[in-house]
């Protein structure tokens, strides 16, 4: 076997052990005393580490891709250092003139210290194997050894175990079994590594591969579930994550167990592997290595989720640079994906390979899904499996590229994973034979997208295949794209397949709970093709600079007569594109109670047909950003804002009068509280006609019992968890005076609150009655009771003025730091005609826990009344909506109003400091 080190240059230049072993004799025969020729050892061996260590930094910054150089080098560092430690302690701190059989000591590194893949802050992974049962001598050694190691800084997990106990315990514990499976003699007895090898080899890997194949799959499907089993997270993990390192350490650590081979390359020569895929297999690990080494370097410490703070400079020390319609850390991150999809690649047909392997003639080893054979139109069934009667298939019909997918969907069977290699392989062919112009490829393309049973998986397939972006070019452009922020969990094809496989589950009345109107809507669509290409296109155009929605719909335009939609249908999904984040900025960022909202996104939409799909587009499109994003406040605002549109669409500008839509909201909370006629309109009095407009009947309910407990007092502050809202209605009824907005706002976010709505009234007879809905951090209602203490106790003690708020809001940091990483440039917008009787403002800033209470501030000095405020957070991004009037309820029209608003504005968005704020 070649030296592990031999494509390292100047290994001398890391560490000389031959120098430093001749500087340790010295210093052993300069001093008796074991303590002072210890201390001295630690001083100089640690002064070698940060040298070696300094050296290979040097090399990686001059070759940044060179990761497995880099990951050599420092197990190389780390050898010499153990061994230099070791000779010193056994000759001059615990020297044996006579040494018995069974004080002998050798040296392992195991797991990816015994592959020599080492990032400059990994585990230093050490077994000490004696022959027998550890001798008081053995002790002394292996326990000086290990002080030594830990006063020089490394972090070393251990195990100390005779030859015996080694074996019982590879038997018992798979991790055990797989570390030492990569078992490397590092110094010490080597006799004893021999004998110690030949009976792990003997006694724990013979007649064992096919139970330690289903341990290392099933426990890398189950890291998968934890690291969120998608290869295109956005802040993936290096190692462990789905397509890193860790996958391909499995493909090895199986080879390894089964054929015993000692080095990637001999995989070929197993038959697990083509030399093509060695290849992607070597660049692969290489590229990984190299950021793992870099994440390392940067972050100080074992570091290896690739987080987005650490994304940007990590393209730039890998030498990156920005071109037009993407960052240099865009391109990175797609070079990242793009490896970890080769990962996936290279995993199928090694596990296609080892299913031939291992299974019993006609039987599949590894689990399958169901699967019945129907007419397969020339391929063929390779147990259970679609595959190719001949490896030339393509070649003869390249139609066939998608008609496998076709087929694999109609018939639900999985592809064989020669077959999907050979597919990537032959995929040129339709850029070359003109497959994307042939009618019956482009229907068995619309069939699979449109497919009734699982166009998600297929898709995914088609992908991993490549041959989803030959067909469709423009997609292809956004494989593997990430979008540098912190909304977005997905890359853009991924988003859009899971966009399409929700969009699927809705429909098959799978998400019917969640998703109830959109259920309904979806069989009432008069084409299904067109919702889902428009889901297919919606993203297309990022990546391109300019307005995605505006690109992406000239690209609908003409990417769907290809396809086999007729012109009406083309003109539908190409609008859809255009305007599909319309319904989402209406619904989350303007006011849906004042009626000129609604007329003006009635009179965008134009038709009810065109409502619905915009309404399912908008709710998967949600739904596929990621975990978390999609919530019941959501739903809420969207329900709200189509049936509002669907009643102007249907009825036109006759919508109920004005007196008859109050009377009706007054009947129902009558009937909803019971009061007696009397009781219930003294109550009413009270409140103006605005408010009946602005609030539903639920909100109009809760603030009128509010009323009623406040009595006389001067103060009272209400809580009341709505879980149809997924928020907390928190009503405050107080003497009205200016900057009483802030102030609540101000205390909200002190009791760990955040505000997504909030309506200011005030009553007939002077009361300022202000409704917040809040949730907390986790996008929850507040439902504790003490919850709602601490809630109601910071408010009153806000009001009270007990505390400046802006200090204890800046201490309370953002539970997400790497928010840091992002710059998001403040921008204010004065609209004087989304609203007949408002000036609407939008703040567009970077989130921080005390914008709102800032904002409102700005607006309380520019003498502006808050009627409502809208509140939507897309990750690091917060777009505060205000509705707003000056003093005496008018517009704020005058241009130097407006400009001294918008001034005054982006200096409370910019500034954190105490300036920006005098409370």
């Amino acid at each position: 076997m070649s030296d592990l080190f031999d494509n390292l240059d100047q290994r001398r230049a890391i560490i000389d052990r031959r120098e430093l072993a001749g500087r340790l004799d010295a210093i052993a025969a300069e001093n008796s005393d074991p303590g002072v020729r210890r201390r001295a050892m630690v001083a100089l061996l640690k002064d070698a580490l940060d040298k070696g260590r300094s050296e290979i930094e040097h090399r990686l910054l001059a070759h940044p891709s060179s990761g497995r150089l880099a990951a050599s080098a420092t197990a190389f560092l780390i050898d010499q250092i153990v061994r230099l430690s070791h000779d010193f302690t056994v000759g001059h701190l615990y020297p044996a003139g006579n040494r018995s059989a069974g004080e002998r000591i050798t040296l392992i590194a195991v797991g990816g210290y015994g592959r020599g893949e080492m990032a400059p802050h990994s585990d230093i992974d050490i077994g000490f194997l004696t022959p027998f049962k550890q001798t008081s001598w053995t002790e002394q050694v292996i326990e000086a050894q290990l002080y030594t190691l830990w006063d020089l800084g490394l972090k070393v997990g251990h195990s100390s175990r005779s030859i015996d106990e080694m074996v019982r315990a590879a038997k018992d514990d798979l991790t055990i079994r797989t570390a030492l499976l990569e078992g490397r003699f590092i110094w010490g007895d080597r006799d004893l590594y021999d004998q110690a090898s030949a009976r792990f080899d003997a006694e724990v890997v013979a007649g064992n591969a096919r139970a330690f194949v289903a341990d290392k799959l099933a426990e890398r499907d189950e890291r998968h579930k934890r690291m969120g089993d998608s290869r295109y997270v956005v802040e993936p993990n290096v190692k462990e994550g789905k397509g890193g390192l860790r996958d391909l350490h499995t493909l090895f650590w199986i080879g390894k167990f089964i054929h015993r081979v000692r080095t990637v390359p001999e995989l070929v020569d197993a038959g697990l592997l083509s030399a093509r895929e060695l290849r992607q297999f070597a660049r692969a690990e290489n590229f990984l290595l190299a950021v793992r080494c870099h994440l390392h370097v940067l972050a100080g410490r074992a570091e290896d989720r690739l987080t987005f703070d650490f994304q940007p400079e990590i393209a730039r020390r890998m030498q990156f640079a920005d071109r037009p319609g993407k960052s240099a850390v865009e391109r990175f991150m797609q070079l990242y994906f793009l490896h970890a999809k080769s990962v996936g690649d290279v995993t199928g047909t090694f596990l296609a390979h080892l299913d031939d392997q291992l299974a019993a003639r006609g039987r599949r080893f590894l689990p399958t899904i169901r699967r019945r054979p129907g007419k397969l139109n020339g391929f063929v069934l390779d147990r259970g499996r679609l595959a190719l009667p001949s490896d030339d298939f393509f070649q003869q019909d390249p139609v066939r590229l998608v008609e496998i997918f076709a087929l694999a969907d109609k018939h639900g069977l999985e592809i064989h994973p020669q077959a999907m290699r050979q597919a990537r392989h032959d995929a040129k062919l339709i850029e070359t034979q003109g497959v994307r112009r042939n009618p019956r490829a482009n229907e068995l393309f619309l069939d699979v997208l449109t497919s009734p049973r699982d166009p998600e998986t297929v898709l995914r397939w088609m992908n991993e295949a490549g041959v989803f972006g030959r067909f469709v070019p423009d997609f292809g452009r956004v494989v593997a794209q990430m979008q540098f922020d912190m909304y977005h969990h997905y890359t853009v094809d991924e988003h859009t397949i899971r966009a399409i496989g929700l969009l699927s589950d809705i429909e098959q009345d799978r998400l019917k709970d969640d998703h109830p109107l959109s259920t309904a809507i979806m069989g009432q669509l008069q084409s299904r093709r067109v919702i889902y290409c428009a889901v297919l296109l919606h993203d297309i155009a990022k990546g391109r600079g300019g307005d995605h929605s505006v690109l992406g719909a000239e690209l609908a335009l003409r990417v769907c007569p290809r396809l086999g939609l007729t012109p009406a249908e083309t003109e539908t999904v190409s609008w859809l594109v255009r305007y599909h984040l319309l319904m989402s900025a209406t619904a989350f960022k303007r006011d849906l109670a004042d009626f000129k909202t609604i007329l003006d996104f009635a009179g965008q939409v134009q038709s009810p047909e065109r409502l619905r799909l915009l309404l399912v587009l908008t709710v998967v499109d949600i739904r596929a950003v990621g975990p978390g994003v999609w919530n019941s406040w959501k739903r809420q605002l969207l329900t709200e804002l189509f049936d509002a549109a669907e009643e102007v669409l249907r009825l036109g500008h006759k919508q109920k009068g004005r007196e008859s839509r109050i009377a009706g909201k007054k009947e129902a909370v009558a009937a909803l509280l019971r009061l007696d006629d009397k009781g219930f309109a003294k109550l009413a009095r009270r409140l103006p006609e605005s408010y009946w407009i602005a609030e539903s009947v639920e909100v109009i309910a809760a603030n009128l019992i509010h009323i009623q407990q406040a009595g006389n007092a001067p103060l009272h502050i209400a809580a009341v968890p709505d879980d149809d809202r997924g928020a907390t209605l928190v009503m405050v009824l107080a003497a009205d005076h200016p900057g009483l907005f802030y102030r609540i706002a101000g205390g909200i976010h002190l009791a760990g609150g955040n505000i997504i709505d909030a309506r200011i009234h005030t009553t007939r007879d002077g009361l300022a009655l202000d409704n917040f809905l809040v949730q907390d951090p986790l996008g929850r209602p507040f439902a504790e009771a003490e919850q709602i203490v601490r809630l109601t106790r910071a408010i009153e003690d806000a009001l009270a003025n007990r505390h400046r708020l802006l200090p204890k809001l800046e201490a309370r940091a953002l539970p997400r730091t790497r928010a840091e990483a992002f710059r998001v440039v403040p921008n204010v917008f004065v609209d004087n005609k989304a609203s007949n009787r408002f000036t609407v403002i939008e703040v567009n800033a970077q989130d921080r826990p005390a914008l709102l209470n800032q904002l409102a501030y700005a607006l309380f000095q520019s003498k502006v009344t808050v009627h409502s405020a809208h509140v939507a957070t897309y990750g690091e991004r917060a777009v505060d909506t205000f509705y707003v009037t000056d003093l005496i309820g008018d517009k704020i029209d005058g241009a130097a109003r407006v400009k001294s608003l918008e001034k005054r504005l982006l200096e409370a968005a910019t500034s954190q400091s105490e300036d920006a704020v005098a409370a």
